[in-house]
């Protein structure tokens, strides 16, 4: 399994960014694709995941203005980024969760640089 995102880039304060990142492999129909992000000096954190039967959860820190969508067909989850803030400024990384819950293994995209600067 492969996990290749795009879509980072450097934005101003309130600006939009979209992030792809499209699955190949051996993908299970049962599985949860997510975006997470790492600043520096900080921990990686969930902003966002959407589970194969579209269910949703978001950060507390983007909910309102970050939305997360999926295209099953073609294993691609997307990360929608308005209203940004430099506190949104970090490496955000793509995950599947590949598998039903009780026998999941986890895959992690390369890291995409978003910087929210003026």
């Amino acid at each position: 399994v492969q996990l290749q995102a795009s879509g980072g880039g450097l934005v101003q304060p309130g600006g939009s960014l979209r992030l792809s990142c499209a699955a190949s492999g051996s993908i299970v129909s049962i599985n949860v694709m997510g975006w997470y992000r790492q600043a520096p000096g900080k921990q990686r954190e969930l902003v966002a995941g959407i589970t194969s039967g579209g269910t949703t959860n978001y950060a507390e820190s983007v909910k309102g203005r970050f939305t997360i969508s999926r295209d099953n067909a073609k294993n691609t989850v997307y990360l929608q980024m308005s209203s940004l803030k430099p506190e949104d400024t970090a490496v955000y990384y793509c995950n599947l969760g590949n598998g039903p819950t009780y026998n999941r293994r986890a895959y992690w995209g390369q890291g995409t640089q978003v910087t929210v600067s003026s």
